[in-house]
């Protein structure tokens, strides 16, 4: 099983998921690469799917999940590079919760945040995943999404395809109390190196400080931020 940390169980979850790595593999394969019972061996692995670092493909075999891959860009993401500069910024002009999302199928996942030292706040955490049927970060990476994932989204979501067309006209997207009571946001979209999407930039607080027409106040310095972002892209 390699090498020992000394505890037992993550030692046993990193031999699970190390076995899965070498080739997608039934639950008996993976007993007989990891040397555990079948038992130990399933409880590991349903628990690693939950927190996907591990999924099982349609024919029921163990692969690697989506949070491994997540895990080894941000160990090196020129995104989240570019975050750690622009965020901030753009926090301390705004004094509200800055957040940066990516899409995940029909998802969106926070993967970095900064939050005003003081004051009531519209706290994201970073890995948390949001629907992609609200909000304007939703609304963002929908608008510049394929067309089948935005027909899948827009059957359940609080805005309609021509929502889509006047996000991409104007360059950014804002909601109140649209993803949760109380809260307003706007979001602007952050392209790679090529003008692709990859990214949503938002700002975010309590509607009683962002006001109905959060575009109107933030917008500009929303869509500097994203610029800035896809500079250092």
């Amino acid at each position: 099983m390699g090498q020992h940390s000394g505890i037992g169980v993550l030692d046993k979850a990193v031999a699970v998921l190390g076995a899965a790595a070498t080739e997608p593999c039934t639950l008996a394969e993976l007993c007989a690469r990891t040397g555990l019972p079948r038992a130990t061996a399933h409880r590991l692995a349903v628990g690693l799917e939950a927190h996907r670092l591990l999924a099982r493909a349609p024919d029921g075999r163990w692969r690697p999940g989506p949070a491994l891959a997540e895990l080894a860009t941000a160990a090196s993401d020129p995104l989240l590079d570019a975050a750690a500069s622009v965020l901030p910024r753009l926090r301390d002009i705004t004094g509200e919760s800055v957040q940066l999302y990516r899409r995940e199928a029909t998802s969106r996942i926070c993967i970095a945040a900064v939050e005003p030292p003081t004051g009531l706040r519209d706290t994201v955490l970073v890995g948390a995943r949001l629907p992609m049927t609200a909000g304007s970060g939703a609304r963002v990476l929908l608008a510049w999404a394929d067309p089948q994932t935005q027909r899948q989204v827009l059957s359940d979501a609080a805005f309609t395809d021509r929502t889509l067309v006047d996000v991409r006209r104007r360059g950014w997207a804002q909601s109140v109390a649209e993803r949760e009571p109380g809260v307003a946001s706007v979001s602007a979209p952050v392209r790679d190196a090529t003008g692709v999407v990859v990214a949503a930039v938002s700002v975010s607080g309590p509607v009683d400080r962002m006001g109905r027409r959060p575009g109107v106040r933030w917008a500009t310095d929303l869509l500097a931020a994203a610029e800035a972002l896809h500079h250092r892209l």
